[in-house]
């Protein structure tokens, strides 16, 4: 925890680049190191969506009901800012006493050099947020910010633009969206075409990220293409949704998509929007499709 309402979690990636050489894609696709990665969220406990394929404990899991529209009093973003920093530090407690430790990268480890703004949650709602880029821009950090795109009006006013933008489209049309990502605000998915609308107007590189889940969301792909046409992002990415946390009470194993069935996926996206496959991650079940011939890097050395 950082302060009331922000976190920060180790990735699996994180370890597995400490001790075993592996990388998450968002260095495979990007050049983001994934030792100097930290994921994070300010918005911790509050959400405007309840998505089937969440890991996140919602409101009536484990018999405990909470109000996630109901918003606490901020923690300033130079304390979050600050506190992530040294919560980041402690996490790597104990990895120098692991032999299996790369030295050079877990001196490197304490120097982070990217925040993932992802970890859960919606940080949309979390009011000074061009203020918490800012300072983790200032401080020499690059961003990545996932939103559900629900609150267009606050990603229009962020005062600062993350390193790049990302906005998670899990559903083809309203009828899968309101099934599978369960929003909790009026008129969520008019605002979600709102937020894909203006995406064009951002200037730093924008996604569209679908995490696909077999059965539910695979369908339709002349939906998302029209979606795609409406944001016409910089980069799509197709993820398979992951048996992981409390998302296994709302779903099953079989709901979890092979890497082959992703790919057929962006394959007919591909063939229907004119973005070009440039990149996979088989460890990651996801596809990168993009405008450019290839990512712009994001080197953190």
């Amino acid at each position: 925890m950082v302060g009331k309402h922000s976190a920060v979690k180790r990735c699996k990636w994180f370890y597995e680049a400490l001790t075993s050489g592996r990388s998450c894609y968002k260095q495979k696709f990007y050049g983001i190191k994934s030792h100097q990665c930290i994921q994070m969220s300010p918005a911790l406990f509050y959400c405007t969506q309840q998505c089937l394929f969440c890991w996140r404990a919602q409101n009536g899991d484990l018999q405990i009901k909470w109000d996630e529209m109901k918003l606490p009093e901020w923690d300033s973003a130079e304390e979050i800012a600050q506190g992530l920093l040294k919560v980041q530090n402690k996490i790597l407690g104990g990895y120098k006493g692991n032999p299996r430790t790369d030295p050079q990268k877990f001196r490197e480890a304490f120097r982070p050099k990217h925040v993932a703004i992802s970890l859960t949650g919606e940080p949309t709602l979390y009011e000074p947020l061009g203020e918490f880029i800012r300072t983790l821009h200032a401080k020499g950090l690059t961003t990545f910010l996932v939103s559900n795109g629900n609150l267009p009006h606050k990603l229009s006013n962020l005062g600062e633009e993350p390193t790049q933008l990302y906005v998670s489209v899990c559903a083809p049309n309203e009828e899968v969206f309101r099934r599978v990502c369960r929003p909790q605000v009026a008129d969520a998915w008019s605002k979600l075409n709102e937020t894909l609308a203006f995406l064009p107007s951002f200037r730093c590189p924008t996604a569209i990220r679908s995490t696909l889940v077999k059965g539910h969301n695979m369908e339709d792909v002349e939906g998302y293409a029209k979606l795609v046409e409406k944001a016409d992002p910089t980069y799509i990415e197709a993820k398979a949704y992951m048996h992981v946390g409390f998302s296994s009470r709302r779903l099953g194993f079989d709901n979890m998509p092979k890497h082959s069935e992703v790919y057929d996926f962006a394959v007919q996206l591909s063939e229907k929007t004119g973005y070009r496959i440039v990149d996979e991650s088989k460890d990651s079940r996801v596809v990168l499709l993009s405008k450019r011939e290839k990512p712009i890097q994001f080197s953190s050395s």
